[in-house]
């Protein structure tokens, strides 16, 4: 069973789906299916035109907690695509200390590989089990040797037969078995930020170290750990991996998707006299080009960046879209602006998604058995305090809910043991008790809430 959505989704089915975990932002929504279904669309030409349909990247602008993470981090589960989130601000100029821009790449490459490699099990998930229930049952029961008679051959089969049947209901599950560990390996995947040369020649040093001593350590466990264990040996067995690294290139080429976040601390102000970060327009220049379309030197082998799709976000308080250089600014043709959250907004992020913050809360007490009632008027008066908290002090939106929330909850959070077995009803009076004098105070509002 598939643990994603469907890649073939109409654009009303992905707004549909975002819609359980993000309220408002139609716009925002709307915009973002249209791209997505067109790198479905564009798959279905032929070559020659596949070449010359570009995506059209996206520029997201809305305050800080509108939705615009929260919609990249929902596309990276329903979509069966490569995806990876990154934030520019994480990125520098070559020359400077931290991360080059093409380190985006290499983790969308790694991100893919592991995609690939987790469709194949799944499609092959019927040659793993019978690699696996072979293995335990030639542990169990070890093979005749060669020139057995006839009959000797007949009772293996019968005797494999039976073994098969139990293995089939969990009958052996408790039985111990002396397995082969696979060999320790080092992942140069997750070594900062390791050119992909040094990244290879990393990998091949452990590779001579491994065929030095290939046979990984024995060790005796149960049939049921060695399912598992085995499950990833049969993994390694069965799929060529070089066959695996062009299916992840393929896979990048045609859908991928990078969401750049932040990308308005990269941006310089006009009237900013003093460039007080040179790298910043450094690592526009440095993104243009993966923008554009170049060739990218990954870990899975070259990669080109002309069919990737861009999504980026940035608050832009203190600067504009228009402070990124021209070249880059043509570069997200699509801008989408988000709304600001209001109280009626607020309410609803507060009860209406799919594991809303009223039910992570109910689910998190209820662990100490307790059980928590929230009033309708509560919920109303924690928006309009929240929408309030946000109107005086800086606009964090949806944020804004978490810390008013944890304000309400802490005491009784606190105390979940005295009030295990009972209900706990949130009411619009204990709302007021707890926010009231903060929220009238403008000074203590910007430090507390």
């Amino acid at each position: 069973m598939s643990k994603t959505v469907s890649t073939n989704l109409t654009p009303k089915e992905i707004v549909l789906f975002l819609d359980k975990y993000v309220i408002g932002q139609k716009n925002a929504k709307k915009t973002i299916a249209v791209a997505l279904r067109n790198r479905y669309r564009r798959i279905q030409l032929t070559p020659e035109l596949q070449k010359d349909v570009m995506p059209k990247n996206i520029l997201m602008i809305g305050s800080t907690g509108v939705g615009k993470t929260e919609i990249a981090r929902r596309l990276s589960t329903m979509m069966r695509l490569p995806f990876v989130k990154v934030e520019a601000s994480k990125y520098t100029e070559v020359g400077f200390v931290g991360r080059d821009v093409e380190s985006m790449i290499r983790d969308l490459a790694i991100n893919s590989l592991s995609l690939v490699r987790e469709e194949q099990n799944e499609l092959n998930q019927d040659k793993i089990e019978a690699y696996v229930e072979n293995k335990i049952i030639e542990k169990l029961l070890p093979p005749l040797p060669a020139g057995a008679s006839e009959a000797k051959l007949k009772d293996y089969e019968n005797s494999f037969a039976k073994m098969q049947k139990r293995f089939e209901e969990g009958k052996l599950d408790h039985l111990k078995i002396e397995i082969e560990l696979p060999a320790p390996t080092i992942d140069v995947s997750t070594a900062g930020n390791v050119p992909p040369e040094m990244a290879n020649v990393q990998e091949s040093i452990i590779k001579v170290i491994g065929g030095l001593n290939k046979k990984g350590k024995k060790k005796e466990v149960t049939v049921k750990e060695a399912k598992k264990i085995l499950a990833q040996e049969a993994s390694s067995e069965l799929f060529d991996e070089d066959k695996l690294k062009d299916l992840a290139i393929k896979k990048i080429e045609q859908g991928g998707i990078v969401f750049i976040d932040e990308i308005d601390k990269i941006a310089v102000p006009a009237n900013s006299n003093s460039r007080q970060d040179p790298s910043k327009e450094g690592v526009q220049r440095d993104l243009l080009p993966i923008v554009e379309g170049s060739n990218v030197q990954t870990r899975i082998g070259v990669v080109k960046t002309d069919h990737i799709l861009f999504i980026s976000a940035g608050a832009f308080h203190l600067s504009k879209p228009s402070d990124l250089i021209p070249e880059l600014q043509g570069r997200f043709p699509l801008r989408v602006e988000l709304d600001s959250l209001d109280s009626e907004a607020l309410y609803r992020i507060l009860t209406e998604p799919q594991n809303s913050l009223v039910k992570q809360y109910k689910a998190l007490l209820a662990v100490e058995g307790v059980n928590l009632i929230f009033d309708e008027d509560a919920l109303r008066s924690i928006a309009n305090y929240s929408a309030l908290a946000n109107e005086k002090t800086e606009d964090i939106g949806a944020r804004r809910l978490h810390t008013i929330m944890e304000k309400i909850i802490e005491d009784i959070s606190f105390n979940a043991d005295e009030y295990a077995g009972q209900d706990i009803v949130i009411d619009e009076a204990l709302i007021e008790e707890k926010l009231d004098k903060l929220v009238d105070s403008e000074d203590t509002t910007r430090y507390i809430l």
